[in-house]
């Protein structure tokens, strides 16, 4: 703002003195306040925006099996606190999670929507379908009905299937803990999905995929682009399972030399 004042009121002083830089000043301020009422009122759209498609999916999501189960509909509503919404949000968020399990909803429409109002950034597109996986796989598990209509959601938001098995990797990987049942060769397996490499990519290459993915899906770098600050948690999490990703494959690799 500061600089906005004084470059009005250099413009001002070159046409009437200091009565201009006075003038010149002032109108700076107002045309600074007024685009960033814009900035912040866009800012607010797409978030907004953003809350209702990912809930609407989700309800569409939660009934690909037939049915929408009590605990699915208390998993939305845990979302709605994950996310830390607010009470305009929240409403937004219901309405839309009923919609979408409305034998009637168009999810391509929806899809197509969200896709306008995200400007196709890959981050938010990624983030979307993050949200459906970890929603539908709460209990560490994707069921088969839901695991195809996640790649239906992909394809519709122009990402891959391989961006499927690369988050339900992701998800694998933070329900396994020390699990017995998580093997060592399961767990690199997996390490690979996440970046989205393969096996005999080279050392160069995976560094290349694992700077690439931290990029894309830095926090602070999705919040100015309008990602809610609600999503930041989810989003500092996948950060972290890229970032244990890549220390699986490093560290498997080095053992193997």
């Amino acid at each position: 703002m500061l600089f906005a004042m004084i470059f009005g009121g250099l413009i001002g002083y070159a046409f009437g003195r200091f009565p201009g830089f006075l003038v010149g000043a002032a109108i700076g301020a107002f045309l600074f306040q007024r685009m960033k009422s814009r900035l912040i009122g866009k800012i607010q759209s797409l978030q907004n925006n953003f809350v209702e498609s990912v809930f609407a999916v989700m309800g569409a999501l939660c009934k690909a099996d037939g049915v929408v189960t009590r605990d699915e509909i208390q998993l939305a509503e845990a979302m709605f606190e994950r996310f830390r919404l607010n009470e305009e949000q929240k409403a937004i968020a219901r309405d839309a999670f009923n919609r979408g399990k409305q034998p009637d909803f168009d999810l391509d429409a929806e899809l197509n929507r969200f896709l306008q109002n995200s400007g196709r950034q890959p981050a938010f597109l990624q983030m979307f379908l993050q949200v459906q996986v970890s929603a539908v796989a709460a209990d560490g598990q994707v069921h088969p009905a839901e695991h195809e209509m996640l790649v239906r959601i992909a394809r519709g938001l122009g990402l891959p299937e391989s961006q499927v098995d690369q988050l339900e990797a992701m998800l694998r990987g933070a329900h396994a803990g020390g699990s017995p049942n998580y093997s060592s060769g399961q767990q690199i397996e997996d390490a690979y999905k996440v970046l989205g490499v393969s096996a005999s990519a080279s050392d160069a290459e995976i560094k290349r995929a694992y700077r690439k993915l931290m990029s894309e899906n830095h926090p602070d770098k999705l919040a100015g682009r309008g990602m809610p600050e609600s999503m930041r948690e989810m989003a500092e999490e996948r950060t972290r399972e890229i970032s244990h990703a890549y220390d699986v494959i490093k560290d498997a690799r080095k053992q193997a030399s």
